[in-house]
């Protein structure tokens, strides 16, 4: 609810109005949902990697080996691998909770045995030893929290492969829970993030994006951004309206992210968002390079282009100096002596605008060092001193609009700065955040959470052994002890506090982070071989029949 107000709060400019269409709101309504809807043909990496390398080289010799597969649940999310230990059911469920409007509301659920895992869990989150997470999936291999935060671990030692496999192996796990009825690319099915059962799956999917941008599959980041914006469209629990846009423009689907931009503008004022107020006309330009189009489509689309530029920098003039300085770029004398892009442009802007230009340049700088985009960017620059000079009522009305907006972000932003790890911008959060503990499995869960079970208090006699243990995985986290978690109320769980510590404790640290090294690397052997216990094989253990 407070990011629909936020978004409503952030009213569109009257000059920055298209011309309206004469269009009934049913179809209005029909197209915007059509954006969200989601492809299984998209979800599959290999799909994207074979479009840039060819089948041969991304399929190599998998195909014989897959007929010797053991029995495998067929799934869209993620493709099962043989070293998955075999799947049985985990004590996970997903329910229909309502249908409303054609909207089916679902919710997963924890049956009695898998709660006691989760207590498990959390003893073993207590513990001190990340060795007792790994032996918990030994008994539980698809305990979902277990394998979110171990796959935290692992990309902290810089074992991406690991970690990347074991949030695969956790949306395999909740796919296979899933309901009959529950489709991802209906676009018409929710889960409410207020439910802690719920969030491992939004968590899982965001991850797992994050993993396949950096592997070189954008595209196939996009469809599972797509699929966690459908999840809950309108409170967009992990803010992926900050990222839509940049992997929109990596995976060159420019007309996706207009079209989007065309169909949610009236109601969500996505122009008000730094992201979209520049990617956008950024991606009306690389449309305007494309010699394909008509000479009437090109036309509009540098005309576009330029207008919604210098509307993005008169709206927000402090993304400039920093762009440019990520891009290693020098601005002219007459931009660099101007005050309107001037220091003070970083200096009076509100905290929660700071926090959304600071990720967007510290995300999507890369996009903007083409050559051809820095002289149409040098261009519209300049043309916006110009309107500048000559005191444009728009400049003042944009100015009033920044000091009265923005004083403080909805707490859906500030988790999507944690998820997302922008140095830049987790580096301008504000002290209400980092002052507060945060869980890697459940970061800033909401203050409406809707608990369905809960855990017996439990003591932790060792706390400050704990906190010197967790900080040395963690060096720029302040770790403290809770009297409950955010998932699961009544337990003492050792919580991350996102503040820079000084040297406190160094001399115990040092020597502490010495066995703790030692530690992981046992931990890293331990995964490697670690051999899972096999269930008794039924004929059908599923009692289903959609097995490979």
């Amino acid at each position: 609810m407070l990011w629909q107000l936020f978004l409503l709060s952030l009213q569109p400019m009257s000059s920055n109005k298209p011309r309206k269409k004469k269009k009934k709101r049913k179809t209005k309504k029909a197209s915007a949902g059509e954006t969200l809807v989601c492809l299984h043909l998209n979800l599959n990496p290999e799909n994207e990697l074979k479009r840039y390398f060819g089948a041969r080289a991304v399929l190599g010799d998998q195909r014989p080996r897959q007929r010797q597969r053991q029995y495998v649940r067929s799934t869209w999310l993620t493709a099962p691998k043989n070293t998955w230990p075999r799947y049985s059911k985990t004590g996970i469920a997903m329910q229909l909770v309502e249908t409303r409007r054609g909207v089916q509301y679902f919710t997963f659920e924890h049956h009695r045995e898998y709660q006691q895992v989760q207590f498990k869990f959390l003893d073993a989150v207590e513990s001190m030893d990340p060795n007792n997470i790994v032996l918990l999936l030994q008994m539980n291999p698809y305990h979902v929290d277990s394998l979110l935060q171990l796959s935290d671990v692992c990309r902290m030692q810089e074992d991406q492969e690991m970690a990347r496999d074991l949030i695969e192996r956790a949306l395999y796990s909740l796919e296979c829970a899933f309901h009959p009825v529950f489709s991802l690319t209906s676009g018409s099915c929710r889960l409410d993030y207020r439910r802690p059962e719920n969030r491992a799956f939004y968590l899982a999917l965001f991850k797992h994006l994050m993993f396949l941008e950096k592997r070189g599959c954008p595209r196939t980041a996009l469809e599972f951004c797509k699929l966690i914006l459908s999840l809950d469209p309108e409170n967009d629990p992990l803010c992926v309206l900050l990222l839509i846009d940049f992997l929109s423009l990596r995976a060159r689907e420019y007309g996706f992210l207009t079209r989007m931009f065309q169909e949610w503008e009236s109601h969500r004022n996505l122009s008000q968002l730094p992201n979209f107020a520049f990617s956008v006309p950024l991606a009306y330009f690389f449309l305007s390079q494309q010699e394909e189009r008509s000479e009437l489509e090109l036309s509009q689309a540098r005309e576009r282009a330029a207008r919604l530029i210098q509307l993005a920098l008169i709206m927000f003039p402090s993304v400039l100096m920093p762009l440019l300085d990520h891009c290693s770029v020098q601005a002219d004398a007459r931009v660099t002596s101007h005050s309107f892009f001037g220091l003070n442009a970083q200096i009076s802007q509100p905290p929660a605008l700071n926090q959304l230009t600071s990720l967007y340049v510290g995300r999507t700088h890369s996009l903007w060092k083409d050559p051809a985009v820095m002289a149409w960017l040098e261009t519209n620059v300049h043309e916006v001193l110009c309107k500048v000079d000559a005191r444009d009522p728009l400049v003042e009305e944009c100015e009033h609009k920044r000091k009265m907006r923005y004083q403080s972000a909805p707490r859906n932003i500030y988790r999507h700065v944690i998820l997302s790890e922008m140095k830049e911008a987790t580096a301008a959060l504000p002290l209400e955040v980092t002052s507060q503990p945060v869980m890697g499995f459940d970061p800033l869960p909401p203050l409406d959470s809707i608990i369905s079970y809960t855990r017996p208090e439990r003591y932790l006699s060792h706390p400050f052994t704990l906190s010197l243990f967790f900080r040395s995985l963690l060096p720029n986290f302040n770790l403290q002890v809770c009297g409950s978690t955010a998932g699961y109320s009544g337990s003492a769980l050792l919580q991350g506090d996102i503040r820079h510590d000084g040297d406190e404790e160094a001399g115990a640290g040092q020597d502490l982070n010495q066995g703790v090294n030692r530690l992981m690397a046992a931990m890293r052997d331990m995964l490697a071989n670690i051999q899972f216990q096999e269930p008794p094989r039924d004929d059908n253990p599923e009692g289903d029949a959609d097995w490979d």
